[in-house]
């Protein structure tokens, strides 16, 4: 294997890692649980009755909302702050830092989302309607609920970090943004520690199922409710929507040496890019582009890629133009082990791509690569070499893993991590 050339020609000020993971996600409410989940094939779909349109499939987590929150808190705030809160603060404690010596205004928060505030806006419109719209219910909570900043917001006055906090509005390729985002603030010497990632409260939210189900992409088998969303499979009928998030740590490579801090991997490639082609469908000649750029940062090549983790939504055209994609640049790897992860958690929309980088993550050390599944009788439109499904595939080594983030509105975005060796 090559070993990537441009992370060594930086300096450990330059350099940034993974230090701290804090998810909850539909089947696991941290890393360990989590990935036990992929490894296991152990699905978190359930069938829920969703306002105005009966029983359907989603992923719904089950975390302790007020292990890190008040009642008050949480009442005042949203379903995505408390995601937020909970993985944030998982986060930290996993990072082993001492949190009461970090000055916290070198702290900054970034999360990709796709959208917040509506299960509370929802819950507010039907409580009018109820009530002869009587705009005095309305709840003088709306406003910071609904500001755009707000999941991360939240996290600020939980943590009570005083750096800058931005949301990264990037649709289902926020989670990825998140992270990107975090990774330049330290490049630029903005901040010390970054708490970053992606977020999403979407299956809470009536309007999401319906418009998926209106553009006849939202997946449900009444029968087999852990098998509506079938990534890559013949006889997919569309995705499933969850709810998530993963946050991480992130520092300089020089900063977690001097503080003795257990590093996950190295962060050593990322791009973005917009189609700017359609709405909705996306171009595959920009998801190589994407994935070439970020290639060209980290100093790899395809070959150099242990595991792919594929965006994969089970809808038609987004899992052609990807798995197209994909063979475009890897269809002479032999050594490059492709894997998804919404068979077994469904959509997590702003989550998904910090999720799914998570659950791929222990590879560095078990040499392990988690499967897809679902996918029983495959596209032939989307077959793969090496694509792992079912069982996960115990494999030489993993070294380097290149993460697929990809959403509305045409933007795509990869990161690539590198498992971290002491000079």
């Amino acid at each position: 294997m090559t070993q990537s050339s441009a992370p060594t020609s930086l300096s450990d000020e330059q350099r940034i890692v993974i230090t701290g993971i804090g998810l909850t996600s539909p089947n696991g409410n941290n890393l360990a649980e989590f990935r036990n989940a992929l490894l296991e094939g152990k699905s978190g779909i359930t069938k829920n009755e969703i306002r105005y349109m009966g029983e359907r499939a989603a992923g719904f987590c089950d975390f302790d909302e007020k292990k890190y929150q008040k009642i008050k808190a949480r009442r005042r705030g949203t379903r995505a702050g408390s995601i937020a809160i909970y993985c944030a603060n998982e986060c930290i404690i996993d990072s082993g830092i001492d949190w009461e010596s970090v000055d916290k205004r070198e702290v900054g928060v970034y999360l990709g989302i796709t959208e917040h505030g509506n299960v509370e806006t929802e819950e507010e419109v039907y409580q009018l309607h109820k009530n002869d719209l009587d705009t005095k219910l309305w709840s003088h909570h709306h406003n910071p609920r609904t500001v755009a900043n707000s999941p991360a917001g939240e996290i600020t006055l939980n943590l009570k970090t005083t750096g800058p906090h931005y949301t990264i509005g990037a649709a289902c390729a926020g989670g990825n943004a998140g992270i990107i985002t975090g990774i330049q603030m330290l490049k630029l010497g903005e901040v010390q520690y970054a708490i970053a990632g992606g977020i999403s409260e979407s299956p809470n939210t009536f309007g999401v199922h319906a418009a998926f189900e209106a553009q006849n992409a939202l997946g449900y088998d009444s029968e087999n409710v852990e098998k509506s969303i079938r990534p890559l499979d013949k006889n997919r009928k569309g995705t499933v929507i969850a709810e998530g998030g993963a946050i991480y740590l992130l520092e300089t490579l020089a900063n977690a040496k001097a503080r003795g801090a257990k590093i996950y991997c190295e962060i050593t490639g990322y791009a973005m890019n917009s189609d700017a082609s359609d709405f909705v469908n996306p171009n595959t000649e920009r998801q190589m582009e994407c994935m070439q750029k970020a290639m060209k940062m980290a100093g790899v090549e395809p070959k150099d890629i242990d595991i792919v983790s594929l965006h994969a939504t089970g809808t038609g055209a987004g899992d052609i133009s990807e798995t197209r994609a994909i063979r475009g640049l890897f269809q002479h790897c032999p050594n490059t082990y492709i894997n998804f992860t919404k068979g077994h958690i469904g959509h997590a929309m702003g989550a998904a791509g910090s999720l799914e980088l998570a659950g791929n993550l222990p590879s560095f050390e078990d040499a392990t690569v988690h499967p897809g599944v679902n996918c029983e009788e495959l596209d032939p439109e989307c077959a793969l070499d090496n694509l792992v499904l079912d069982q996960p595939k115990k494999v030489k080594d993993v070294q380097t893993i290149l993460n697929n983030s990809f959403g509305m509105l045409g933007i795509n975005s990869t990161l690539i991590v590198t498992k971290y060796k002491e000079q």
